[in-house]
């Protein structure tokens, strides 16, 4: 039986399939993928209540059930458990963590592979897509989404938001050129949540092209 991302999955396993680059079978964009995951983690968490914007920084309020995933209830725990902050705070926070915790419930969904090697005794990890048709999948929705022929309140809520994302984060599968409108449309249910984390892209990039 073929393993399907559903309408309701994860947002944050949805994300880390969406990152994936199919014509060289691999990961894109890693410096930042923690970015996008903790993003779509804060997501999940402010979409089902859990969180809320308060001026511009996270308020925790309940804590959220064990499906939502390993990172939204850790990031959770992090917020319950510190003063109010922004959330770029926590968009940037513990990134290597956040794609771990990922990595582990997809190769456990057997959704992608992992293998492990040593190139001159540094440990190097190479990622795969499994199937490699539900990133093609959720491209597609996700590149339709932006292009529009639909009201954006007619869209998957899961699909507007991994398209506001994926935009946020500057992924090279998502098409954004001469889209703004419709990208801040798309945007308007994590709006909080999708600045954050184009500023820390954009932060991240700046800094790494300045040596």
């Amino acid at each position: 039986m073929e393993t399907q991302v559903k309408q309701d999955e994860s947002l944050t396993r949805s994300a880390f399939l969406l990152a994936f680059d199919l014509r060289k079978g691999r990961l894109t964009g890693r410096g930042e993928l923690g970015y996008l995951l903790r993003a779509a983690a804060l997501s999940e968490l402010l979409l089902a209540g859990h969180l809320a914007d308060d001026s511009g920084k996270v308020r925790a309020l309940t804590a959220p059930a064990a499906h939502l995933g390993a990172l939204p209830a850790a990031v959770y725990e992090q917020i319950a458990a510190a003063p109010p902050r922004k959330w770029g705070h926590w968009v940037t926070k513990d990134g290597g963590k956040a794609v771990r915790l990922v990595r582990d419930e997809l190769v456990a969904a057997r959704l992608i592979g992992v293998e492990r090697r040593r190139i001159l005794f540094f440990p190097v990890e190479r990622i795969t897509p499994r199937k490699p048709y539900l990133s093609r999948r959720l491209a597609e929705r996700v590149a339709q989404a932006i292009r529009g022929g639909r009201p954006v309140d007619r869209l998957e809520l899961d699909v507007r938001v991994l398209a506001a994302l994926g935009t946020a984060a500057r992924h090279k599968a998502v098409p954004t050129h001469g889209r703004k409108e419709r990208i801040q449309q798309l945007s308007e249910p994590v709006e909080p949540i999708a600045t954050a984390l184009r500023k820390s892209v954009d932060a991240a990039r700046s800094s790494h092209a300045a040596g």
